[in-house]
């Protein structure tokens, strides 16, 4: 890699740390970083889940006072978690690099359009588990599954696609519902992760490179969001969606 190179991925993994620590949806600068850097696609989705896994089990150590109690309900649903992102990541690496790419501009759609509808879909969820009155619900376990094995397969939007399944089920705060939201997506990166280590599917340098950064910008994002409007990341990073979902849907579909 020459240095406008390593510059370039080092300040995408700082710009998906901060987006990651104040709004979420880093995948959506991360990933076509990494697309912009030369690599095959396959190889930056991979290199991509690897570079930004931290941020998940950062957020987890950060609020881990609000995590649920062990008990067999949470060991079922972790072990969903990683069953389906190992899946989704297996599932990756057996298609042609063209049956991957063809449906990679909608996926980053799908992402952006999830992203800017968040605030929407989780007040939804929310008031629709008020209306529940508290009473126990048994949990979909096999829509945690399905869940994570998109998030094993591309991740984009994992963080709010859980939450909002999250938010209608399970009784507590949103700290609380965030927080085992943060522990399911830790294992659905862990067994991704794996996975692409594993079957050598990542590409080394470019990964350090941005990983670092993503570790700086998510330390640095800790703090401006105390400062920083949220609200202004939001539209950066949708704005980011849409300009990459009309580029590679013209690279790949036209």
């Amino acid at each position: 890699m020459g240095w406008t190179t390593v510059s370039f991925l080092f300040l995408a993994g700082i710009a998906g740390g901060l987006i990651n620590a104040m709004a979420g949806g880093a995948t959506l600068i991360t990933f076509p970083a990494m697309l912009l850097a030369g690599l095959p696609p396959i190889t930056a989705n991979a290199s991509n889940a690897v570079a930004i896994s931290p941020g998940h089990l950062v957020a987890v150590l950060a609020d881990r006072s609000k995590l649920p109690a062990r008990s067999t309900r949470f060991g079922i649903l972790c072990v969903t978690s990683l069953a389906g992102g190992a899946i989704g990541a297996c599932t990756v690496l057996a298609l042609p690099e063209r049956l991957f790419t063809l449906p990679v501009p909608a996926l980053i759609a799908f992402a952006t359009v999830l992203f800017a509808l968040a605030p929407k879909i989780q007040a939804r969820a929310l008031r629709h588990r008020d209306i529940a009155s508290g009473e126990s619900v048994g949990f979909p376990a096999s829509v945690v599954g399905i869940t994570s094995l998109y998030g094993g397969f591309f991740g984009a939007g994992l963080g709010v696609m859980l939450t909002a399944v999250l938010s209608i089920v399970e009784v507590g705060d949103i700290r609380t519902v965030k927080a085992l939201k943060n522990v399911l997506a830790s294992c659905v990166s862990l067994a991704a992760v794996i996975i692409f280590v594993g079957q050598g599917a990542v590409a080394w340098p470019p990964t350090i490179v941005m990983l670092g950064g993503a570790l700086i910008g998510g330390y640095v994002g800790g703090h401006l969001i105390r400062v920083l409007p949220a609200a202004w990341v939001r539209k950066f990073v949708i704005a980011a969606g849409v300009v990459m979902s009309l580029i590679y849907a013209r690279q790949y579909w036209f």
